[in-house]
């Protein structure tokens, strides 16, 4: 058992009979009352946002979680099959406890979150920045790039990115995973 000091982010913490990621958390000081610790919590096994406040000091229950390297294999009926680097073992997990499927590529390395009392996988992580190949893009227009516009590309799992005018079909770039945008053009 923990209290509210021992609040960090990321940590995942069971409330209500559900688990709960803390995406941000502060504390509230007043000069009559007692301090206040909040937080937002986003959903691990279920798809719900909420915010939540304790009086400091009180008791929250946290979750010990596992991370697991696992390789992404293909997708099927059953859903996104990963295998276990190590025992190369076998799991399928639903669309929703994917962090961004749309960039999930065959072969790619993922982290799983494990939670340690039932051995069950919570959800998945894609690597923050992942480099992808560009399939299909418009040209860009010669002389257009004083403004920093933007064209749709198309990338090899298949989702759309937004990509400055220069970059072009065949090209790698970097896309960050948790915004999905554009970051860099890879050499």
């Amino acid at each position: 058992m923990a209290n509210t000091a021992d609040i960090s982010r990321g940590m995942i913490i069971k409330l209500d009979g559900s688990l709960y990621s803390v995406v941000e958390f502060g504390e509230n000081k007043t000069a009559r009352a007692a301090a206040k610790v909040w937080a937002k919590l986003k959903g691990v096994d279920n798809s719900r946002s909420i915010e939540k406040t304790w009086n400091s000091g009180d008791t929250i229950y946290p979750v010990r979680v596992e991370k697991k390297t696992f390789q992404f294999l293909y997708k099927d009926d059953s859903g996104y099959n990963f295998m276990d680097n190590e025992t190369f073992e076998q799991i399928a997990l639903q669309e929703n406890m994917v962090d961004a499927p749309q960039f999930l590529k065959d072969g790619q390395e993922v982290a799983v979150l494990i939670n340690t009392e039932t051995e069950q996988p919570m959800s998945v992580e894609l690597p923050d920045k992942i480099v992808l190949l560009v399939t299909y893009s418009e040209p860009g227009v010669k002389g257009d790039t004083a403004t920093r516009t933007l064209k749709q590309a198309t990338v090899e799992t298949g989702a759309t990115v937004n990509v400055p005018l220069f970059v072009n079909e065949g090209e790698l770039i970097r896309v960050n995973t948790k915004t999905g945008e554009y970051v860099e053009r890879v050499k």
